[in-house]
């Protein structure tokens, strides 16, 4: 198989934006199918990617938890063989809040798939977390979608899945407010909430770890330096490892009580070290208004 071919399946909750996420991939130039069943997807991969004019180099499927339990079980190690083979394979799972799957189909008024006529829509969305275990296991990258809006989800796809060159690790450091909950699909937590809070100040209450004089403020402090400069050590010493053993994505969350100073702050800090001898280093601020993100 030509080893510039790439597939990415995307799997996840029912309600999660599986759909927006191949959306995305067909508006990038994916040949997207969904509701693959698992058992048939090497018989796909080999008759779409066959020399031809209609040859597919860049292929986007959909799996979800309609299929049957023992293909889902099996997925993993069919990914596995694929992947020796030469595809580049991405496994992305999408995920969220029970409460926010629940809102979610109650403005659409859409029926669940695994629903049935006994089964209450929280019972079925149990059931479906269930059923992808082993799915959400074996994934390259988990994106909670719980406070994502479409175009945040579309702009991740394209930035952090499409544009991820083979055998790169691509990078996110994520700010977040401990108040509002810690992200779900972080692979490192750090709680900053330890070090001296901008929001005591005079003057930098309003303001944000963007904002300059917030970050005057805690390079003046002991405690901040410290912190920073044992998870840049920390992180320096086990992104290599990631990378030896073929790790495509990194998910680090570092969060403060309300996450508007002191984790966006160091976010932004460790993201311009990290950067000097890492590409694609991915940020995101999840609780400032615009839910700013970017690559350093």
């Amino acid at each position: 198989m030509a080893t510039d071919n790439r597939l990415i399946i995307v799997s996840g909750l029912s309600g999660s934006g599986k759909s927006i996420a191949l959306h995305a991939l067909e508006d990038l130039g994916y040949y997207c199918i969904d509701n693959m069943p698992a058992a048939l997807l090497s018989s796909l991969i080999e008759e779409v990617t066959k020399p031809g004019e209609s040859a597919a180099h860049r292929i986007a499927v959909g799996v979800d938890a309609r299929n049957r339990r023992e293909n889902l079980v099996a997925l993993p190690e069919k990914i596995d063989a694929l992947q020796a083979s030469g595809l580049q394979t991405d496994l992305l799972f999408l995920q969220a809040s029970d409460d926010v799957l629940l809102k979610r189909y109650g403005e659409t008024r859409r029926r669940h798939p695994l629903a049935s006529g006994d089964d209450d829509l929280r019972a079925a969305i149990e059931r479906e977390r269930d059923l992808l275990g082993p799915v959400i296991n074996a994934a390259d990258l988990v994106i909670d979608t719980s406070r994502s809006s479409i175009y945040e989800l579309a702009d991740a796809i394209r930035d952090r899945v499409d544009r991820r060159e083979s055998r790169s690790l691509s990078i996110l450091l994520q700010s977040f407010g401990f108040k509002h909950g810690i992200p779900a699909d972080a692979d490192f937590v750090f709680d900053l909430r330890c070090l001296p809070n901008p929001y005591w100040r005079a003057g930098l209450r309003s303001l944000n770890g963007l904002d300059q004089k917030v970050g005057e403020f805690l390079d003046a402090q002991d405690a901040f330096v410290n912190m920073y400069g044992d998870i840049l050590r920390f992180l320096q010493t086990w992104i290599p490892e990631y990378i030896k053993v073929n790790r495509s994505y990194l998910t680090v969350a570092l969060g403060c009580t309300g996450g508007q100073h002191r984790s966006v702050y160091m976010t932004r800090k460790l993201a311009e070290a990290l950067s000097q001898s890492h590409d694609k280093i991915h940020t995101r601020h999840n609780e400032l208004t615009s839910h700013s993100a970017n690559s350093s």
